[in-house]
């Protein structure tokens, strides 16, 4: 399996009115596919924070595959 850091990040706006992406949450995800740990991580989410859909917390999800590196 590869692995995957799936991050949650929701968009605000500050006092002057500037937009900043925050992170709400990074997850390692192992699974076969880029599409796969999308939607393991987003259940993770869901599960974790007692929500019945993602988007409440977050406004994107973003996928990156880790790679291993040697030792």
């Amino acid at each position: 399996m590869r692995m995957f850091l799936v991050t949650f990040r929701r968009t605000v706006t500050d006092g002057r009115g500037h937009d900043h992406r925050v992170v709400q949450r990074r997850l390692p995800v192992a699974a076969v596919s880029e599409t796969a740990a999308t939607w393991e991580a987003k259940a993770r989410f869901c599960q974790d924070l007692g929500i019945p859909d993602w988007r409440f917390r977050a406004d994107e999800c973003a996928v990156d595959e880790m790679r291993a590196t040697a030792a």
